[in-house]
């Protein structure tokens, strides 16, 4: 029902959206008379903030069309690679004859869209084969192509990894961490020809119980039952994945918003004085930050709960307990995929600690092969956008992979 009544608030605003969206253009388009009256500026502003919370924000694209290698612009394209009925694992194809690193990049699958991650990609262009997990929105994956689990996540992994051949290297974001460190397990339990050179974790949630930040106390405030019976849902009628159960994007999103509520709000208050002032820049810095970060999608919820009683409530990874396939995930029998974990001081996401743990956990890795860094002064988003990840983490990620290539 909860969908039912979010579809049913946001038909009820539209006419507000409508109205702010050409209130917006009536006092700020030059040609327009109301333009040129008093206080015109104030009124084009607050129309434009007042339209952009009502609206409904869609998956953005990459827009990744060129990249700089060696001081030359290059052509980008984006290839399909592979497709999966919850994934497409694409490639950014560079027109270049350059012989780079292949990188597997594991986007999150915990509400926003993969690309989040646009400026991981971008950074990672002129020294690299990208290719990137882009996961699908499950509203849109018709009931007919069967659930999500979180072994289909190791699953997926592996079939690409395998895709890419022994020479990739797997860099994982956030969420995917713990399934990707699974499948890397396994695949090196096994003797898989196909393990990966190295593997990059970055602010992910291998073990929970250190340093606890509000995301994972909140997980542990309510049994799974509650959060089966009060947060997941059916997708209407008007969507093709009409009937599947998943966790709502937009419950996701009012989660983020409400653990940083007050910096959400002075930043809407700064766009406004920003678009009187006529600051053009800090206002469409503004608009790109939040035409991604209100772009969510919805989860599958059996993957949803699976990866909440798994990885928040009982941390089967840590505590040598989690199978998959019926068969159990052994860390420690990883010996040639090289390791580096990155984390943020200030991540209140995944707290420092957390994704350190991989390396307790990946004993039987040789020292000289693994590799940790903490930096100071950087939150969850830091890590993997912005100046910081350009300056001072990003080198060491790519000198990394250099070293095991």
């Amino acid at each position: 029902m909860i969908y039912e009544l979010h579809e049913m608030q946001h038909a009820a605003t539209a006419p507000l959206r409508y109205w702010a969206e050409t209130s917006q253009q009536l006092f700020s388009n030059p040609f327009s008379p109301f333009a040129y009256l008093p206080q015109s500026g104030r009124v084009a502003a607050g129309s434009e903030l007042l339209a952009r919370v009502a609206r409904r924000y869609e998956k953005p694209g990459f827009g990744l069309q060129q990249t700089l290698i060696d001081g030359e612009a290059v052509a980008v394209s984006e290839d399909i690679v592979a497709e999966k009925p919850f994934c497409r694992l694409l490639r950014f194809k560079r027109a270049t004859t350059q012989n780079h690193p292949k990188v597997l990049l594991v986007a999150p699958l915990s509400g926003h869209h993969a690309t989040l991650l646009r400026d991981t990609v971008r950074v990672l262009l002129p020294d690299h084969d990208v290719y990137i997990a882009d996961w699908l929105d499950a509203r849109l994956v018709p009931l007919a192509e069967g659930y999500f689990h979180f072994a289909d996540y190791v699953a997926y992994m592996q079939e690409f990894m395998r895709k890419l051949g022994p020479d990739v290297h797997v860099i994982s974001v956030c969420q995917p961490t713990v399934p990707v460190l699974a499948a890397i397990s396994l695949m090196a339990d096994e003797g898989d020809p196909a393990q990966p050179r190295s593997m990059t974790l970055m602010g992910g949630p291998i073990d929970t119980r250190r340093a606890p930040t509000e995301v994972n106390r909140y997980a542990k405030t309510r049994s799974l039952r509650w959060f089966d019976t009060h947060v997941v849902t059916r997708v209407p009628l008007k969507y093709p994945g009409y009937m599947r159960r998943v966790y709502p994007g937009f419950l996701q999103h009012a989660g983020f918003v409400a653990m940083n509520s007050d910096r959400h709000m002075q930043a809407h208050i700064d766009f406004y004085n920003h678009l009187v002032k006529g600051d053009g820049g800090s206002a469409e810095a503004h608009r790109a930050f939040y035409d991604e970060y209100n772009a969510v999608m919805d989860l599958p919820a059996e993957y949803y709960l699976e990866t909440l009683d798994m990885v928040f409530m009982k941390h089967q990874l840590p505590q040598g307990e989690m199978t998959v396939f019926g068969r159990r995930v052994k860390p420690w029998a990883i010996r040639n995929t090289a390791l580096f974990t990155v984390e943020g001081e200030l991540d209140d996401i995944s707290g420092p600690g957390q994704t350190e743990a991989a390396h307790e956990l990946c004993r039987n890795i040789a020292a000289e092969k693994k590799e940790h860094f903490l930096v100071p002064g950087v939150g969850h988003y830091g890590i993997f956008s912005g100046r910081r990840w350009r300056e001072a983490i990003y080198p060491r990620v790519r000198d990394f992979i250099r070293n095991n290539a």
